[in-house]
């Protein structure tokens, strides 16, 4: 099994993307979208889940498995908070430092690698490289800036709502457009009014899948 190319030219579409905002001029310190952080939170999260998702693949090549975070959920949250306070130069390059080398880990994969079993949820190595395209996509509209819900491609928005799907507690049409779809499915505020077809309140999401 290799990397499909399609996800290959998103997660470097979407790496890319993070790095041209790293190179202008924001506020870390404003809130995101994202209660309770603000962009220096988001920005510390991705840094670390890019590490993380390094480690994983570094330990599948061996033939091994490590936890994602040492100490668990704990250490993950203590470990933003502690880096949200980081100087604006501090984050920026931390996280180009992390993409960087998570770039350049995934592309030492093998076909063979990819199907490589990993701790992350128990599954395999391509599983790390779906759930990184979810999180730059979603956390880089998380920052507001110049990147919107609006913009994400066909192939994602549909990618996303798939698997979302088991956030809906019961069958229910939903009206709107696709990316709002998405993004209400993903928990954030859609861009556009999302409804369901026949009046009702929006259900209350599941937790993720």
């Amino acid at each position: 099994m290799t990397m499909p190319p399609d996800l290959a030219q998103a997660l470097h579409t979407a790496n890319n993307r993070l790095r041209a905002l790293l190179d202008t001029p924001f506020d870390t310190s404003t809130p995101s979208a994202l209660p309770g952080w603000t962009r220096a939170h988001v920005l510390t999260h991705l840094a670390n889940l890019a590490a993380a998702f390094t480690r994983q693949a570094e330990f599948a090549y061996a033939g091994n498995q490590i936890e994602v975070y040492d100490g668990g959920r704990p250490a993950r949250d203590a470990a933003i908070e502690q880096g949200a306070t980081q100087p604006p130069e501090t984050l920026r390059a931390t996280l180009h430092t992390a993409l960087n080398t998570l770039d350049a880990t995934w592309a030492k994969a093998t076909p063979t690698d990819w199907t490589r079993p990993v701790s992350y949820r128990d599954g395999i190595l391509l599983d790390t490289a779906l759930a990184w395209w979810r999180e730059a996509e979603i956390h880089t509209t998380d920052l507001v800036l110049a990147y919107t819900p609006t913009e994400w491609t066909p192939e994602f928005t549909a990618y996303l709502t798939t698997y979302l799907h088991p956030r809906l507690p019961h069958p229910v049409t939903l009206q709107g457009t696709p990316t709002a779809i998405a993004a209400w499915l993903a928990g954030r505020v859609p861009p556009t009014p999302v409804t369901t077809a026949d009046g009702t309140p929006l259900p209350t999401l599941n937790p993720w899948p």
